[in-house]
């Protein structure tokens, strides 16, 4: 195999193809990219996990057609790395040599023999634009779980109907749901599927630049239990989680007594300043009244804080308490310039809205629900 590629377009591949790989892997071959560079001038890089796998192709001046395994994040190191030149990569004996300038690198060859065949390409049940994609992912993902005591919690469950895709996580404190359209192949498209937060996110985040994302759900994706994604000339594919997601929606309150309308800056801000003096773990209180809203933090002899947010409310004034983070991850996600804040009674969970305008509609496409924390009186 002799080919010669330019160093940004190998060190984006080689990036993006190896962040999913496992720092200790099971088998040694699976720390590997396979790079197999084509007669028609193509280059396809490749790595695979048997839970994720990730696939690119990309242009380059190939000599000499041929298929070679290499450790993948000691090639992406070396990519990034090397001077804005060409690089050229040929195979020689066990080694793969790396040459860019006076730069020279000599890499070991990996069994190529041994590495798994990688799931067939998805083909797409739908496409959805890119942006959309990744606010979408980002505003959902932040309620998974991320400890390992209920492994279907670490998961974004994706639901199609027709056009319609809900997505749902929750780790029993909080629930994010974020409802949104897409262009299915099929008008009928009917899917449910269990994805891992972690492996969803970060490839939103990467595909998500691109125009439109597709995604293949069910027979589609390339195998039993996968999802695929596929942007550009970027392709990926995850294993989904097994197990019945739980019913939650019911944690949706069904009648509101209070509503708060508030700058989403304002309120950002101010909760990140009195949380500085909340230990970890205690809450920081807010007691909406007409016309504000008053932030507080700490008791008794610890370090105290408070402060006040001009705020519209309409029903009866209340006193709540909410994990710090929690409640500014729901904020954050938000991305409308005043948040919308529904509240049943102080012990009853809250849901967080968005909306444009301080008298505008709320816009119910994103809901965000926070469990809130007991506090003494």
């Amino acid at each position: 195999m002799k080919f010669r590629v330019e160093r940004d377009v190998l060190a984006d591949a080689v990036t993006w193809v190896a962040r999913g790989l496992s720092p200790r892997p099971p088998v040694p071959v699976l720390a590997g990219v396979l790079l197999e560079a084509h007669d028609d001038g193509t280059l396809t890089l490749s790595a695979f996990d048997y839970e994720v796998s990730a696939r690119v192709t990309v242009a380059a001046e190939v000599s000499e057609a041929g298929t070679a395994l290499v450790l993948g994040r000691l090639l992406a190191d070396i990519s990034r790395n090397l001077p804005d030149r060409p690089i050229d990569i040929a195979t020689e004996g066990n080694k793969v040599q790396v040459t860019c300038g006076s730069s020279r690198f000599s890499l070991l060859l990996m069994p190529s023999e041994d590495y798994p065949t990688l799931p067939t390409s998805p083909e797409a049940s739908g496409t959805i634009a890119g942006d959309v994609f990744t606010q979408a992912v980002g505003q959902v993902s932040i309620a998974a779980d991320r400890g390992d005591t209920l492994p279907i919690l670490t998961g974004v469950r994706v639901e199609v109907e027709g056009d319609k895709v809900t997505l749902l996580a929750t780790d029993r404190y909080r629930l994010a749901m974020r409802e949104l359209n897409w262009s299915p192949s099929a008008s009928d498209a009917s899917h449910v599927a269990l994805v891992p937060a972690r492996n969803l996110s970060d490839t939103a985040k990467s595909l998500g630049a691109s125009g439109k994302v597709e995604i293949a759900l069910g027979a589609s994706a390339g195998g039993e239990g996968l999802i695929g994604f596929e942007a550009g000339q970027r392709r990926a594919t995850t294993r989904l989680l097994d197990g019945e997601y739980p019913k939650v929606t019911s944690i949706f309150p069904t009648s509101v007594d209070s509503v708060c309308v508030i700058s989403t800056p304002g309120l950002v801000e101010a909760v990140k300043r009195v949380a500085l003096v909340a230990e970890r773990n205690t809450p920081v209180r807010l007691r909406f009244t007409d016309g504000q809203v008053i932030i507080e933090a700490g008791t008794g002899d610890d370090a105290q804080a408070s402060e006040a947010v001009e705020a519209t409310l309409t029903g009866p004034e209340l006193e709540i308490a909410f994990n710090p983070q929690f409640l500014l991850d729901g904020l954050g996600a938000l991305g409308t310039a005043y948040a919308r804040l529904s509240f049943t009674q102080p012990s009853r969970p809250a849901v967080i809205s968005g909306q444009d305008e301080a008298d505008g509609e709320a816009d119910e496409s994103y809901r965000y629900v926070l469990m809130p924390v007991r506090f003494a009186n």
